[in-house]
């Protein structure tokens, strides 16, 4: 709702180098036959919606089970507004980030980084849960997970390839980047829990499976085959550290790993891609004038500006949604609780 109403406009309308303006309130102003590129606009307002959609809900996987769902609403209405809508402008809609050069195909800064942060924002504010560190929290439904991750896996091809806007070259690089990517995610992740533990798991399998759809997401459109399985094997590697060293580093209660695997995995891929999307190494080349160094450089400018919007913007979400919590939650019979139950 509130992305036809003000969020589309606020994100893709023509405004300053950070938001959008409100041309296109309650999508004023786009006809049936109106095209946004090579495509419908009705077409682009639903395929960037569901984006929306799936970057909020990432940021519950890191807060999960210590939240009121009042408070999850409060919070979403403002983090979308003030975060998510601003980083895709930025990248997307013709803000700073993509004027200074800023490459993500599908969504490594704009959904997983910008996620991540915000769920390790809410997750260090609300505390830790009930027995963490003491027992440990495994899922409880393998088979649940291996069904969860197979619907991921083929949804993630609509996002990936989708993504270029047609049924064209892009499109048909993006989506074998994204199957032959995945598959070395998930063999790095294999590899280094069977060196790790002694055997390797199903449950590493799936959590390879994501690790290597989010290390290719900013680049499948960008990359030759050979450079998206090697950003791939790096990213289930890196993954993998993300949630059994990092995890401990960070001392923070993380349910789904969003930050271990999102937040890592969404790092590695937008700055590999700055190596990899180079001609000289199957790439689909930089802009004119633009060298490797320099574009590795804005890969990294762009990761460091996502984490800071969004722990920024993540942080006052979560204080207001706090208050708002306690105002509205009466106090009898019993203490009020603010965010948590």
């Amino acid at each position: 709702m509130l992305w036809v109403i003000y969020g589309y406009s606020m994100a893709f309308a023509t405004g300053n180098a950070f938001f959008g303006g409100l041309d296109m309130f309650m999508l004023k102003g786009i006809e049936l036959t109106s095209q946004s590129g090579t495509i419908y606009q009705l077409i682009h307002v639903a395929f960037q919606v569901s984006f929306a959609c799936i970057t909020v809900a990432l940021v519950v996987g890191a807060i999960a089970e210590r939240i009121r769902f009042s408070a999850v609403l409060i919070f979403a209405a403002i983090w979308l507004t003030f975060s998510y809508l601003p980083l895709t402008h930025m990248v997307w809609g013709g803000g700073f980030l993509v004027a200074d050069g800023a490459l993500d195909f599908a969504g490594g800064t704009v959904v997983h980084i910008n996620a991540a942060v915000a769920g390790l924002t809410g997750a260090y504010l609300l505390g830790k849960r009930a027995g963490f560190g003491k027992e440990a929290f495994k899922p409880h439904n393998l088979p649940m997970v291996f069904t969860g991750t197979a619907i991921l896996y083929i949804g993630w091809f609509g996002f990936n390839a989708g993504s270029a806007a047609a049924a064209n070259e892009i499109a048909g690089l993006a989506f074998l980047n994204t199957v032959v990517a995945t598959a070395g995610a998930i063999l790095a992740w294999v590899i280094g829990e069977w060196m790790a533990r002694g055997k390797p798991s199903l449950l590493g399998a799936c959590s390879g499976c994501i690790a290597g759809l989010v290390a290719i997401t900013p680049a499948a459109g960008t990359v030759g085959v050979g450079g998206a399985l090697i950003i791939d094997l790096v990213g289930g590697f890196a993954g993998l550290w993300g949630v059994t060293v990092l995890k401990r580093w960070l001392c923070v209660d993380d349910p789904c790993d969003v930050f271990g695997v999102h937040g890592v995995c969404g790092i590695v891929g937008c700055i590999l891609m700055g190596i990899f999307t180079s001609a000289s190494l199957g790439g689909t080349g930089y802009a004119k004038g633009v060298t490797m160094a320099h574009q590795v450089w804005v890969q990294l400018f762009s990761v460091i500006v996502a984490f800071i919007w969004s722990g920024v913007a993540a942080f006052i979400a979560f204080k207001v949604a706090d208050l708002a919590v306690v105002l509205l939650t009466p106090s009898f019979p019993r203490k009020r609780e603010s965010l948590t139950r």
